[in-house]
């Protein structure tokens, strides 16, 4: 795969994104958190992302070493995507691609990694 514009929301569909990402390269990881919600995670520079909508119904929720940002929504709870700053410095975002429109995030090759290990 390459890099393709996909669109995607939240359940209740008040927080509205597009981004550009590449699905070839998605992770599970078995941390606390994504453990819990099944995430499977594509990661992208944040300027590739555009917030369409839902800005105000976004609420955060930091844990560990607080340094990624987790964004869900205030009224379906679903988190579609969170931001934090990769080692080399630059902003990213990870996109859960269970939030996708029109892709199968359990039919990716998805990498294992050992978030809890971290």
């Amino acid at each position: 795969m390459s890099v393709q514009q996909y669109a995607g929301s939240c359940q209740c569909g008040a927080v509205a994104y597009e981004a550009d990402l590449d699905l070839s390269a998605t992770i599970t990881c078995n941390c606390s958190r994504c453990r819990r919600l099944g995430s499977v995670l594509a990661f992208a520079p944040k300027a590739a992302f555009t917030l369409r909508s839902g800005e105000q119904n976004l609420t955060e929720y930091m844990f560990n070493q607080h340094t990624i940002h987790h964004l869900f929504c205030k009224t379906c709870g679903i988190q579609a995507f969170g931001f934090g700053t990769g080692r080399d410095g630059i902003e990213m975002v990870a996109v859960n691609a269970n939030c996708l429109d029109g892709v199968d995030a359990r039919a990716l090759n998805s990498k294992a990694v050992d978030g809890a290990s971290f």
